[in-house]
């Protein structure tokens, strides 16, 4: 039997740190952007490699897809589906899977569950019908957490305003479709979608948000 290293150099060794990909969801104007910055600085704050990305986006295609998908007009609501899986494909081939094979922890601004409560819940194509379209697209990569921003539909339409994207601009019957359907996909979910009061200050959402998070890391 090999004799035991000595406890100097097992007390050195280097343990891999937990990949951890984080995403954010709810309704426009939530607050997902400002939380995803605000995860990002405190976890860099611990020394780990951060990577944020947002969806559509976060590639040179997926930008492209966004600008399709937020300024075109009389998209079909599958076509509208197929554009956003597209661009989470690249998004998980080019940036968030390299990221976390190498350890880093990725954070993104909306991903899958965006597509399955927008197009599945409240353009009516069903969720389970938008999830078997986008495991293949994704290679089956789903977040280890999801932060979910709930606020009320009407505070939704107040914080985008007259200015909103094709999808901002939805009535309330529409964004009342999508927060319900982001509530079933919680309580179907509830190992991996965690809801959050959204209507509190950011600095308060964040430090819970980085409370629940850090002993993960």
């Amino acid at each position: 039997m090999k004799p035991a290293p000595p406890v100097t150099i097992s007390r050195k060794a280097s343990y891999p740190r937990p990949r951890m990909f984080i995403t954010f969801e709810g309704l426009d104007g939530s607050g997902k952007s400002t939380q995803t910055e605000l995860l990002a600085e405190a976890i860099r704050g611990m020394g780990r490699e951060v990577v944020t990305t947002r969806e559509p986006g976060g590639t040179a295609l997926g930008e492209q897809v966004r600008a399709l998908l937020l300024t075109g007009d009389g998209i079909a609501p599958w076509a509208e589906a197929a554009l956003f899986a597209a661009a989470r494909a690249e998004l998980v081939e080019l940036v968030i899977a390299p990221a976390l094979e190498r350890g880093a922890v990725v954070i993104c601004d909306r991903y899958l569950d965006s597509s399955l409560a927008y197009q599945g819940g409240a353009r009516g194509l069903g969720v389970e019908q938008v999830l078997q379209l986008n495991l293949p697209a994704i290679s089956g990569r789903l977040p280890d957490r999801t932060f979910l921003l709930e606020i009320d539909p009407d505070e939704s339409a107040r914080r985008v305003g007259q200015n909103g994207d094709r999808i901002e601009r939805e009535d309330g019957r529409f964004r009342r479709q999508v927060a319900d359907a982001y509530r079933l996909l919680a309580e179907t979910f509830p190992q991996r979608i965690e809801a959050v009061d959204g209507s509190r200050p950011a600095a308060e959402i964040a430090k819970e948000i980085f409370g629940r998070v850090r002993e993960s890391l």
